[in-house]
């Protein structure tokens, strides 16, 4: 049954007649129409690691993160549109600083997770709304719960993983993830792995420049969430770049 341009697509509360809501397929359209974002928890925490594609030479280098601190203990990292990934960030934020004032200490994630996704689905009903064009990253690390990530969906689903993608190049991400075994690695060992999967999947011919962005939480940063030092950083990019240029040699030597 086809209900493509049948006008079943021109609100978010509103099926076609096979059960489907297009404004959130075209908002999921939006998220993998972005730069890659990778996230990998390892056994003492987790890893970010974001391909921000960059359109222009002339923009400020380090401008338009997508990497954001939600709490202390709490990063998030985005793929899709910008503008709404930052007003989710903010509307994540209130609900940390929220928890924190009335029960005075940090948010549990899947606490964070439930109010930030049920805000997201909330779009996803009323005519007067749209979808938000972003799909979510979230982490944490305490000594309780150790390592979560989450996955929030322009749906408003979520999901715990091990190591997930999203943006473009998601399903090549994935696939280079599952070779990873995660769960015995440090984040020192992940940061490296996360850079190279985003040089990795990153199309030199339709987007030629771009940045890479790190951050991380676990038990090497006493639980907080930060970006990863510029030295650390440059390690990283340098395992991804040699790691790439020994691929193409036994490529071609294959040939």
């Amino acid at each position: 049954m086809s209900s493509i341009g049948a006008g079943y697509d021109l609100s978010a509360s509103q099926f076609s007649p096979d059960g489907r809501v297009f404004q959130v397929e075209y908002a999921q359209k939006a998220v993998e129409n972005s730069g890659t974002a990778v996230a990998i928890r390892g056994k003492d925490g987790i890893v970010f690691a974001v391909e921000k594609l960059v359109t222009s030479k002339l923009y400020e280098a380090g401008s338009n993160k997508r990497i954001f601190h939600i709490d202390t203990h709490v990063g998030m990292a985005v793929a899709g549109l910008l503008a709404d990934s930052r007003h989710l960030a903010e509307s994540a934020r209130e609900e940390a600083a929220n928890y924190r004032s009335n029960f005075g200490g940090p948010v549990p994630l899947k606490h964070l997770v439930e109010r930030v996704s049920m805000y997201v689905h909330s779009c996803t009903l009323y005519s007067s709304v749209r979808p938000f064009g972003v799909g979510t990253l979230l982490a944490s690390y305490d000594e309780t719960d150790g390592a979560q990530l989450y996955l929030i969906d322009p749906s408003g689903v979520s999901h715990g993983y091990w190591g997930c993608a999203i943006g473009k190049a998601k399903q090549a991400a994935k696939t280079e993830i599952e070779k990873i075994k995660m769960k015995d690695m440090s984040m020192k060992d992940l940061i490296k792995e996360a850079a190279k999967i985003i040089y990795t999947v990153h199309d030199e011919v339709k987007d030629k420049h771009f940045e890479l962005e790190l951050s991380w939480v676990g038990a090497d940063t006493d639980g907080r969430h930060q970006l990863v030092p510029a030295d650390v950083h440059l390690e990283a990019e340098k395992y991804a770049k040699v790691s790439m240029e020994e691929s193409d040699d036994s490529d071609d030597e294959d040939m």
